[in-house]
């Protein structure tokens, strides 16, 4: 049990990684984590919304699917608050380059 536990973080970490290069496909896979309870986290569906709409602006047509269909089941505000961590989302890997360079 504690070994699918880790694989189950060490997935959901590594997806992480590469939503934070602007991956699609991780985006997807995290929103379907979150919608689902899959990979050792709990079922929250702004976090599923907010990843599905990554994945949707990044092209995946699943992605928006799977976005309408989540919506279906929250409030205005919950999917008001997906919509505002996606756009804060954005901003703070948008700005990670840029604070690199600066750093160096």
């Amino acid at each position: 049990m504690a070994n699918s536990l880790k694989s189950a973080q060490y997935l959901i970490e590594s997806r992480l990684l590469d939503a934070a290069r602007g991956d699609a496909s991780a985006y997807f896979d995290l929103g379907v984590a979150f919608s689902t309870g899959t990979g050792g986290v709990d079922v929250d569906l702004i976090q599923a919304h907010k990843w599905f709409n990554l994945s949707a602006l990044g092209g995946n047509i699943e992605g928006q699917q799977c976005r309408a269909d989540v919506s279906a089941e929250m409030s205005r505000d919950e999917i008001a608050e997906a919509q505002r961590q996606a756009r804060a989302w954005l901003d703070e890997t948008a700005r990670r380059p840029a604070a690199r360079r600066y750093a160096a």
